[in-house]
């Protein structure tokens, strides 16, 4: 089964680079059988009304299989344990 986390920002976003950086550091440091569970998906509000109507205050946000994980700053310890626990 997939896991599907979605990252919702926007270009020249400080926060959104370092959200980015966190998911792919937390999804590094997994196990290799949860690490290949999960797809990681990026959206931009700046491409999409509805993603902007909903999220441009909270940018970055991250949804895991569409439920709001986090915004604005993303704490590698919560995303960790989220992510093991979806995986499993």
């Amino acid at each position: 089964m997939t896991t599907r986390l979605t990252l919702i920002g926007k270009p020249d976003c400080h926060l959104c680079d370092v959200a980015s950086e966190v998911v792919d550091a937390v999804i590094a440091e997994l196990p290799d059988a949860a690490a290949e569970s999960i797809e990681v998906v990026e959206k931009s509000i700046a491409d999409d009304p509805a993603l902007y109507a909903l999220w441009w205050e909270k940018i970055p946000v991250v949804l895991i299989d569409g439920e709001l994980h986090a915004h604005w700053r993303v704490s590698p310890e919560r995303l960790r344990s989220a992510l093991e626990k979806a995986t499993r």
